[in-house]
């Protein structure tokens, strides 16, 4: 796959805010449309996407391709075909690989994005007070109703109420992380370090204009709610642990990303079709990437980029060292020291992600330099597409020949991660 005719050129996105914030009011298809009305804006007079492919992880009954019913309430082209992706937190990073095969084998322009309104998340009813309503409401008579409701248990009465939980384990993205972080060794310190270094570069990033062509105004909000001038070491080590409650617990909400609203999209074309888009747009090539899965009981349940990154470097002949930007998805401060840790740790590199080549020492100073999730916010479906977009950015300053990896960790024990490259 290595060197292929695709490339990124950077999007746009809403300004990231709080769960119940100034975008409350607005669910994952209003916070969209205006995203991708504005990248179609950036096209020709009478130019279109040749594909929409878009996705978000918290589902509604109210539609099922939500691609499509953005496509069409953006009124950009009712001709232009569109299909959703979810892959939890990874989701709008693995539209654009779902994307990738179409546009390189037929060329062309696709537009991939993500969404997210925490704000917005549906309470349902649990599956057997379901059942009972829907055979209720189908009765044909008055009797048939009568002997219906005499038939349900009161205690089958329930709401669903959704929660961030992995099925399988039923813990929660931080319970699980909090595990990761035992068993690596994670100090509550260094977490909150990390957390504090992510706040401080996001804040400089906006102070300096990085956002500025990234981020459209919407409701009246400019740019992201999240990021904390005012943090400091001492108020974050005040902070109760927010998963494990005992003295023994380190995640707090001052070092997992907070629970967000937000829309972001990308550019994804092949060499042929980049004429189409502006010239100002920073661009550059996508030159591979990789979707792992790891045991979560075993390796624990936000693991599976410290497998891919490792194999993908080796694919492609690549060192830590020879790799200049790093943008590593931060859903915790503790899930990133575990990665980096595991990326030196010999046995994991040779028991799981089976790489027996040396890779080196992780640059650390070179990665996520104007921020993270944990303080831009993280709208589950929108991430993958802000971190590749402000990844293309970022490269696409660096001198020719340079490269980056973009790394998303998702809940049951999966990763997307891609390598770019400045041509």
């Amino acid at each position: 796959m290595a060197g292929t005719n695709l490339w990124l050129a950077a999007g746009l996105r809403t300004p990231f805010a709080k769960v119940d914030g100034p975008l409350a009011k607005r669910d994952a298809i209003a916070l969209s449309v205006p995203v991708v009305q504005a990248m179609c804006g950036q096209l020709k007079a009478g130019d279109r996407p040749d594909l929409v492919v878009w996705g978000t992880v918290a589902p509604s009954l109210r539609w099922s391709n939500i691609a499509r019913e953005i496509t069409l309430d953006a009124d950009v082209g009712v001709e232009i075909p569109a299909f959703t992706t979810i892959l939890a937190c990874g989701t709008s990073m693995a539209g654009v690989f779902a994307a990738a095969a179409t546009v390189e084998a037929r060329g062309g322009v696709a537009l991939v994005g993500g969404c997210e309104s925490m704000s917005g998340i549906q309470i349902g009813l649990n599956q057997k007070f379901s059942t009972w309503l829907r055979h209720f409401l189908q009765a044909r008579s008055l009797g048939q109703r009568a002997e219906i409701l005499g038939a349900l248990p009161l205690h089958d009465v329930r709401l669903h109420i959704p929660s961030i939980t992995n099925r399988t384990t039923g813990l929660s993205m931080g319970d699980g992380t909090e595990i990761m972080a035992k068993t690596w060794h994670i100090k509550r310190e260094d977490q909150d370090a990390l957390a504090l270094e992510s706040h401080q570069r996001a804040v400089a990033g906006w102070e300096k204009g990085f956002f500025g062509d990234l981020v459209i105004s919407l409701d009246g909000v400019a740019r992201d709610l999240l990021p904390r001038s005012d943090t400091s070491l001492a108020k974050l080590a005040k902070l109760k642990p927010s998963f494990d409650t005992s003295a023994a617990g380190t995640l707090t909400a001052g070092n997992s990303s907070p629970l967000t609203d937000g829309a972001a999209g990308i550019w994804l074309a092949t060499e042929q079709s980049l004429g189409r888009l502006p010239s100002h747009l920073p661009r550059v090539r996508l030159v591979d990437w990789e979707v792992s899965a790891v045991d979560i009981l075993r390796d624990g349940l936000l693991m599976a980029p410290a497998v891919a990154i490792p194999r993908l470097l080796a694919r492609n002949g690549l060192t830590y060292d020879g790799v200049a930007l790093w943008e590593i998805h931060e859903a915790f401060s503790a899930q990133v020291l575990c990665h980096l840790a595991a990326l030196e740790d010999q046995n994991w590199l040779k028991e799981r992600a089976r790489v027996t080549a040396p890779l080196g020492k992780f640059p650390r100073e070179r990665m996520n330099p104007h921020g993270g999730s944990v303080a831009l916010g993280h709208p589950f479906g929108a991430t993958g597409a802000r971190i590749l977009s402000q990844a293309v950015k970022e490269l696409a300053a660096y001198p020719s020949g340079s490269r980056a990896i973009v790394s998303i960790c998702t809940d049951g024990g999966l990763g997307t991660v891609a390598l770019l490259a400045k041509d």
